[in-house]
């Protein structure tokens, strides 16, 4: 783990802030490498984020993705209630440009660009997160490639890894060294990774666990005779050895006219919008996908005081209204550009409330309990097939 990347971002100098839960495998080893660094390092809780970051200016962030997702979301609708949505939309289109061929080197003309709009947008996002950010290391959940680049290209690289509980946790990590947005990373030293025919990604190495306690039956599920541990996540692998991840093989959605759908794509999109907070899509041997929207409670109070809503209404009492429909549905047009027609939502219900860890939707790292959702809101999903009419999402 130590590296010339690790010690730029880990250091006696430098503090970091840790959202996740302290008993999470990942959890862990930030604090061991914040102990072993000497790195200041502060224990907050989600909910507190925006207040915290602003509070305790750390130098890097270890989180997950729905940090980056709200940060971005925050100040996409912050430019809108300012009016100024197309300067945020040319900073946005700038930053990600930029971010794609620092690599190479920008020309002069988006140097020129990206300097203006870092006094006028980047600067204030930096600060609102604290100012000192330069780094953050994110995983449990995709973050997705536009965000990456967004985030890069406003002085903050988000760098992100993959691993289980069963990997101890890491096989792959991003580093400042060594990045390409839009996948995992390298895998670390000692560790194999390979791509089952059927897209899976298998691991092998020191990392692996021995074996679930007193379980035989679900080791040998998990670990194969030659040793290979079967992630149950679809991957691909470049030929720089950077693995991507694209899904889950349990999550795979396979439509009744048999169109393989993975889901995470759309969803990655619907969450970027400000009044979304979760999404579930749905359509297993189903006529056509559609989705699950969870609104965002802290955004939803804006959104009544800027369409003229009353400020007692809930998400139950306008989850029909024409202005929130019409919201979402533009939400759902944006996602829908990301895949085919066939793969395209054509229907999606407004829940009441948001996903919870307490309610039993979200993991302590908020990844979405699928099976759980499904099953609480199995009413819904099947009013979105009444009439099993692809017709428009509405």
């Amino acid at each position: 783990m130590e590296n010339d990347g690790f010690k730029r971002v880990f250091n006696e100098h430098n503090s970091t802030l840790l959202f996740l839960p302290l008993a999470h495998s990942y959890a862990q080893v930030i604090q061991y490498g914040a102990i072993y660094s000497r790195t200041v390092l502060g224990l907050v809780d989600m909910a507190d984020a925006v207040t915290e970051l602003s509070a305790y200016k750390p130098t890097s962030v270890l989180s997950v993705p729905r940090l980056w997702e709200k940060a971005y979301n925050s100040a996409r609708h912050k430019a809108d209630a300012e009016g100024h949505s197309k300067i945020f939309a040319r900073a946005e289109a700038t930053a990600i440009a930029y971010s794609q061929v620092l690599d190479t080197g920008p020309d002069l003309m988006l140097r020129f660009k990206h300097a203006l709009y870092d006094r006028l947008v980047y600067a204030k996002l930096r600060a609102a997160l604290g100012g000192k950010v330069q780094y953050s290391w994110s995983a449990a959940a995709p973050l997705g490639t536009r965000l990456g680049h967004f985030f890069r290209g406003c002085g903050i690289n988000v760098l992100e890894g993959y691993g289980l509980t069963e990997t101890s946790p890491a096989t792959n990590s991003n580093t400042p060294d060594a990045q390409k947005i839009g996948t995992v990373g390298q895998p670390i030293p000692g560790c194999t990774i390979r791509i089952a025919p059927d897209g899976e990604v298998l691991v092998k190495g020191h990392m692996v666990f021995q074996g679930y306690w007193n379980n035989e039956s679900a080791t040998k599920e998990m670990i194969d005779e030659d040793g290979w541990l079967h992630t149950g996540d679809i991957g691909v692998l470049d030929d720089d050895g950077f693995l991507a991840i694209t899904g889950r093989k349990k999550d795979l959605i396979i439509t009744a006219a048999g169109k393989n759908v993975a889901p995470a794509v759309l969803e990655d999109r619907l969450r970027a919008h400000w009044l979304i907070s979760q999404c579930l899509v749905v359509g297993d041997r189903k006529p056509y996908v559609a989705v699950l929207v969870a609104g965002d409670p802290e955004t939803f109070t804006q959104w009544k005081a800027d369409n003229g809503k009353p400020r007692a209404a809930t998400m139950a009492g306008l989850r029909d209204d024409p202005a929130l429909r019409a919201e979402i549905q533009a939400a759902i047009d944006d996602a829908n550009k990301a895949v085919s027609q066939a793969e395209a939502i054509k229907k999606f219900a407004i829940l009441d409330e948001d996903f919870t860890e307490a309610g039993g939707q979200l993991t302590p790292t908020l990844k979405v309990r699928r099976h759980v959702i499904m099953e609480q809101y199995a009413a819904q999903i099947a009013t979105l097939y009444d009439d099993g009419t692809p017709s428009p999402a509405r």
